[in-house]
């Protein structure tokens, strides 16, 4: 038996392993309520594959890299049970980004496109950088602020001046 067939025939084992108790333990872990994001992530996989397996249409990389983000950022959600999505909706709006930017990378570096790369980045920014002090419960700042202050102490980077 090859060693392909083995680690094949392993990996079955443990996903049928993980059905059996899904049935059994209330343990969903590959039911559609789970898996949906794949049809979104593996569309996004093959249109990034298409371009980097032959180096050819860069204009993949823009749906691949909007689908890869989202099915990403929903299988995180699902897996949570939604529990961050009030936190994670920028990735909404970076994602156009990512696919943009890719195709800047790879496609000719034409200029024009960091135009809505940077606005869309600078949106997504701003909107991670709401969520995280909406996250961040108030009485959070002072002992964050010390614990930063103490960092830059112990690191040295403070003494520059002193020198």
């Amino acid at each position: 038996m090859s060693k392909s067939n083995q680690t094949l025939g392993g990996i079955l084992i443990l996903v049928g392993l993980a059905g059996l108790l899904g049935h059994f333990f209330d343990f969903h872990i590959f039911s559609m309520a789970r898996l949906w994001p794949l049809f979104i992530l593996v569309p996004g996989l093959a249109f990034e594959y298409g371009y980097f397996s032959k180096r050819q249409a860069p204009g993949l990389l823009v749906p691949g890299g909007i689908l890869m983000t989202l099915g990403i950022v929903f299988l995180i959600q699902t897996y949570t049970n939604w529990v961050f999505a009030g936190y994670m909706w920028p990735f909404y709006i970076l994602a156009p980004a990512i696919g943009l930017f890719q195709f800047y990378l790879f496609g000719g570096h034409n200029r024009g496109l960091l135009v809505p790369v940077g606005i869309l980045t600078t949106v997504a920014v701003c909107g991670f950088l709401g969520s995280a002090f909406s996250f961040i419960n108030r009485s959070m700042i002072w002992p964050i602020a010390l614990i930063v202050a103490g960092l830059i102490i112990l690191t040295g980077k403070g003494n520059e001046t002193a020198k």
